[in-house]
């Protein structure tokens, strides 16, 4: 599969046209908030079906889907979090719980801005050789492993109220690796609360959650780069309906993942995360993907 490049931004979703990023767009919006990598779907499923690559700037336009399934699904949270916490600053309350924890949000964040701005040039660029099919595929095991050693020795006792500034951080950090295409997001912050002793919904409401920051910086971000080079009124309808699509799908996927973990263990998706890697790597040696 070709790039298509518009000023050196990764711009191929403009060449499939709406049925196609109609489709794609449930693809990103059902892997994007579960712990399988919506980068590896969003390279795997065009070469299976001989589409046009839809380019790195789509799956990060695509967050802006996530971003609000997050924010339909945890609205509770998100409006508590956020009306107690002006309310705490304008009573000067500043031990106030909510106050706190978004806070914390805020610093936990910084982490993957600084790494996301450092590597600004190559994540979303054209012939990115972090988005090649061989680092997507080894990063899939790679975290597929690691989820499974988290489910193996994670206590699942601890809740989010239990939360301290360390957890946080450690999260934070553990984000940046979501800058790798194939190690998810979601993936990776799942799988250090999963390691820091959280029950496994905990673990991914406190995901979910930490993770608004960054999931809307990096939306919002490749939306002004968009805007940059000036993509055409075509391009901008095309993106609108993955956006439409991708939100919907999004917001199911998240509710069935919620309802899965509050009964069920975090196996299926380690052993689908490493047979894709699998699949993935076999195709790229072999010469089915390239």
């Amino acid at each position: 599969m070709v790039e298509v490049c518009t000023r050196g931004v990764d711009t191929g979703f403009v060449a499939l046209g709406y049925a196609k990023v109609a489709v794609l767009g449930v693809v990103q919006g059902i892997t994007e908030l579960l712990p399988i990598s919506s980068t590896a779907h969003m390279r795997l499923v065009p070469a299976v079906l001989g589409w046009q690559d839809p380019g790195s700037a789509f799956s990060a336009a695509m967050q802006l889907a996530a971003l609000a399934a997050v924010v339909s699904y945890f609205w509770g949270d998100v409006r508590g979090l956020v009306g107690n916490s002006l309310r705490a600053i304008a009573h000067g309350q500043f031990g106030d719980h909510d106050l706190r924890f978004s806070l914390w949000i805020a610093l936990a964040t910084i982490p993957i801005g600084i790494a996301g701005l450092l590597l600004a040039n190559v994540l979303n660029a054209c012939n990115s050789p972090l988005r090649t099919l061989s680092v997507i595929g080894w990063a899939c095991v790679a975290m597929a492993l690691l989820l499974g050693v988290a489910e193996v020795r994670a206590r699942h006792r601890r809740t989010i109220d239990d939360a301290s500034f360390l957890d946080a951080m450690l999260v934070g950090i553990a984000q940046v690796g979501a800058l790798i295409p194939g190690v998810s997001r979601s993936g990776s912050t799942l799988t250090a609360a999963l390691a820091l002793g959280f029950k496994r919904d905990e673990a991914a409401r406190f995901s979910f959650l930490l993770g608004l920051p960054a999931i809307a910086l990096a939306g919002l971000k490749e939306m002004w780069e968009l805007y940059k080079i000036h993509l055409d009124g075509h391009g901008w309808s095309v993106l609108v309906v993955g956006l439409i699509v991708a939100s919907i799908s999004a917001f199911f996927a998240i509710w069935g993942l919620m309802r899965f973990l509050e009964q069920f263990s975090t196996w299926p998706f380690v052993v689908y995360r490493f047979v894709l890697g699998v699949v993935i790597l076999v195709g790229v040696v072999t010469g089915w993907l390239v």
